[in-house]
C-alpha cells in the first residue's frame, strides 16, 4: 500500500512549477509562488506564536472567507508544524468565543469584516488580516525558504468542526493524512491533472472545501479557483472564468444553482466532475443534464469513520454497498437489521424495522477524534465500534440508503422512526420543494412535525396535503407528520445543512401557518 503523503509533501511538490496554482477573483498565483506565500506564513506564524505568552499547542483560528489568505495560511501551518483552527462566521459573540476557547487558539486571525464578531474580550489575541502587525509580520518573512517542520501523516493540521445541527460544534482533529489522503485519492480517481482546474465555492472552514476541494487540486497538481462566498448565480460564470473542470458541493447548492434561470446554452462549460454529498437525489441528474457534467453524490461527514464506493450499478439514491464490518444495527438490541422491503414502486415499506444505525465493527477508521473532548469520543467509539450517528437501510444486496441521522429519531408509540424515508416521500408533492421532519413532544413519546417550503409559485393546501399522503402507500401511520408547517425557508448552518433542533424548539409556537392532522385531514391550528 502507497503510504499516505502529508500536506506539506503534496505542497512541496508542487514548488519550481510556473503554471496557475491559485486562481481567485483578485488575481492568479503559479504554484511556485502559492508555496512561496506559504512558507511566508509559516515562518510568520512561528515568530508571531513564539512572541505570545503561553505554551499552549500552536493552534491559531482563522476567520475568514475563501481567498488567498486562507489558502496561503493552511500551507504555512502545513509547513511550520502549526495548527489551522476553520472558525466560522455564521457563529456569534459567546458561541464564537467558545469555539475559540474549545479548540484552544493561542491566537486568531481575521479578516476586518468578521472583527465584530468575537465581541470585546474573545480571550486570546486577534489580528486582522490586513492590520499593521500581521502585515509587517508577513513583510519581514517574504523570501523565506520553505523550511518544513518534522510531520507525519498522523500528526494534527486541522481542527474542524461539525456544523452543530444538533447542538454546540465540536472540533474534529484532522491530520495531514486525513486531509491528504481524500485528495489524493480523488485526484486519481477522476484522473484530475495540472491542466484541470478546482473550483472552492464551499467555505474553507469545513471539511468539504478542504478534503474534496482544495486538497484535490494540491494533490493533482491542478489550480485551484477559490471563491470567497458561495453564489448560485456566480457558479456558471466562475466556471466559465476560471476555466473549472471539478468542483465540490455539501448539501443543497446544486438546487440553488438550479433555482437560477436556464440559458439554452448553460451545458458549453468546461466542467466534468462535480462531486459532493447530501444532493437531493432529483438535483443530481437534473444538475448533470443541464450543465453537461458527471455529478457523484457520495457519502461523508467531518468525522470520517465510514466510506462508501458508488460503483456501476449502484442503484439510485443509494450510498453504495456496505463493505465489510459497517452493519446497520438496530439502535435498541444491537443487532442487524433486516433488509428492506420495497414495493412494486420502488417504495420502501419496512422502515420502522429496516432502519439503523450504521455502525463500523472493525473499529474508528480514519476518524483521528474530536479535540479535547473525551465524553465525544467514548459516545462515538464504543467497544471497538465505530458509531457514525447516521441511520440507514439496505436492500438484500447490501446497498446501503441514508436515513437521517441518530439525532433525527422521532420516537412514536415505542418506535424509532427515521426522517429522511418520511422527507422523500413529502417532495414527492409537486407544491413542495423542501422538507425537514423532526420531533416535537407529544402526549406520549414524540409527534411526527414536518416544516415544508412551498415550490415556486405554489400554494399547498391542507386538504390536498391529506389526500397526497393517503396516496402514498409506503408512507406508514406512524410516519404521518401530525403537525406541518409552512414557511418560505429552512434554517441552515453555513454549510447548508438543515439545522432542525432550531425548528423542534419552535414547535407549533411560530409565525408561519401550521397544520395539524385531525385523523381524516389537515386544519390550520395557527397563522393563515
Amino acid at each position: 500500500m502507497t503510504p499516505v503523503p502529508t500536506v506539506a509533501e503534496l505542497l512541496l511538490a508542487q514548488a519550481g512549477r510556473t503554471d496557475p496554482g491559485l486562481k481567485t477573483h483578485d488575481g492568479t498565483w503559479t504554484w511556485d509562488e502559492v508555496v512561496a506565500e506559504s512558507a511566508t506564513r509559516g515562518a510568520a506564524l512561528r515568530e508571531l506564536l513564539r512572541s505570545r505568552p503561553g505554551d499552549g499547542p500552536p493552534h491559531v483560528g482563522i476567520l475568514a472567507d475563501n481567498g488567498p489568505e486562507f489558502a496561503f495560511l493552511l500551507g504555512g501551518c502545513a509547513l511550520a508544524g502549526s495548527v489551522l483552527v476553520g472558525l466560522n462566521p455564521t457563529r456569534r459573540g459567546p458561541a464564537l468565543a467558545r469555539d475559540v476557547r474549545v479548540s484552544d487558539c493561542r491566537v486568531v486571525l481575521t479578516q476586518p469584516s468578521y472583527r465584530p464578531l468575537l465581541g470585546d474580550d474573545p480571550g486570546v489575541p486577534v489580528l486582522e488580516l490586513d492590520g499593521p502587525e500581521w502585515t509587517e509580520l508577513v513583510a519581514g518573512h517574504a523570501g523565506t525558504s520553505a523550511d518544513p517542520a518534522a510531520a507525519a501523516a498522523d500528526d494534527l493540521l486541522m481542527l474542524i468542526f461539525t456544523s452543530g445541527t444538533s447542538g454546540d460544534p465540536k472540533p474534529v482533529r484532522c491530520t495531514h493524512g486525513k486531509i491528504a489522503g481524500p485528495g489524493r485519492m480523488l485526484a486519481d480517481r477522476f484522473g484530475l491533472s495540472p491542466t484541470d482546474t478546482v473550483y472552492v465555492a464551499m467555505p474553507m472552514f469545513h471539511s468539504n472545501a478542504v478534503m474534496a476541494g482544495w486538497a484535490v487540486g494540491l494533490a493533482a497538481g491542478a489550480a485551484v479557483a477559490l471563491r470567497d462566498r458561495f453564489s448560485a448565480s456566480g457558479f456558471l460564470p466562475d466556471v466559465r472564468r476560471f476555466g473549472a473542470t471539478y468542483a465540490d458541493y455539501v448539501g443543497t447548492p446544486l438546487s440553488y444553482v438550479l433555482a437560477t434561470p436556464p440559458r439554452p446554452d448553460d451545458a458549453d462549460n468546461p466542467l466534468r466532475i462535480v462531486y459532493g454529498n447530501e444532493g437531493a437525489e432529483a438535483d443530481l441528474a437534473a444538475f448533470a443534464d443541464r450543465f453537461g457534467c458527471h455529478v457523484v453524490d457520495a457519502y461523508g461527514s467531518t468525522e470520517g469513520g465510514i466510506g462508501f464506493a458508488r460503483t456501476p450499478g449502484t442503484p439510485p439514491g443509494s450510498l453504495g454497498r456496505l463493505t465489510d464490518g459497517v452493519h446497520i444495527l438496530d439502535p435498541d438490541t444491537g443487532r442487524s437489521c433486516p433488509p428492506a422491503e420495497f414495493g412494486q414502486d420502488g417504495q420502501l415499506r419496512n422502515a420502522d424495522a429496516a432502519v439503523g444505525e450504521l455502525v463500523n465493527l472493525a473499529g474508528p477508521g480514519s476518524f483521528a477524534g474530536y479535540y479535547n473532548d473525551p465524553a465525544a469520543n467514548a459516545d462515538r467509539v464504543r467497544d471497538g465500534r465505530y458509531h457514525t450517528g447516521d441511520l440507514a437501510y439496505a436492500d438484500a444486496d447490501g446497498f446501503a440508503y441514508f436515513a437521517g441521522r441518530t439525532a433525527d429519531w422521532v420516537r412514536v408509540d415505542g418506535e424509532n422512526l427515521g426522517t429522511a424515508p418520511i422527507e422523500r416521500i413529502l417532495v414527492r408533492h409537486p407544491a413542495i420543494a423542501e422538507a425537514a421532519v423532526y420531533a416535537v413532544p407529544g402526549n406520549v413519546g414524540d409527534d411526527v412535525m414536518a416544516a415544508i417550503v412551498p415550490a415556486d409559485g405554489a400554494e399547498p393546501d391542507p386538504g390536498g396535503f391529506a389526500e397526497f399522503l393517503d396516496r402514498q402507500d409506503d408512507l406508514g401511520p406512524k410516519q404521518r407528520p401530525r403537525y406541518v408547517r409552512v414557511t418560505r425557508e429552512l434554517p441552515r448552518t453555513a454549510t447548508f445543512k438543515v439545522i432542525k433542533r432550531r425548528l423542534a424548539a419552535d414547535g407549533t409556537t411560530c409565525a408561519d401557518p401550521v397544520w395539524e392532522h385531525t385523523g381524516a385531514t389537515y386544519r390550520i391550528v395557527t397563522g393563515s
